[in-house]
């Protein structure tokens, strides 16, 4: 499976917090879902249609009721695509923090001959 898909249904802030209500209440009804938000019910389908197309959630039917649950597998794909921009930021803010460090000791160095000059 490519990123792009789970990339383009997290781009929605509406997809992410239908994602944020399966990852801490769990798996629910369609309706139930819905009910959180200020659109209509066939609009919150059709965000569940393209997270479950991007294979963020997981339908089942139980009678006339869809419920969804998080599948948070995709969600490691994207993790790992982003690792290496995670270790090029931790690099370069470790290298500003140095550099804050030292300019700091200069200012205090010179701080302290211009007191005892």
């Amino acid at each position: 499976m490519t990123a792009d898909p789970v990339f383009a249904a997290l781009a929605s802030p509406a997809r992410r917090e239908l994602l944020r209500l399966l990852l801490e209440e769990g798996a629910q009804p369609a309706g139930r879902l819905a009910e959180r938000f200020d659109m209509s019910r066939p609009s919150v389908s059709e965000h569940l249609k393209v997270l479950r197309d991007a294979g963020l959630v997981a339908e089942t039917r139980r009678g006339r009721e869809r419920h969804y649950r998080l599948e948070a597998a995709p969600l490691m794909e994207v993790r790992d695509w982003l690792t290496p921009y995670e270790r090029f930021w931790r690099e370069r803010l470790t290298g500003l923090s140095a550099l804050l460090d030292e300019l700091e000791e200069t200012d205090a160095t010179q701080e302290s001959e211009e007191n005892d000059g």
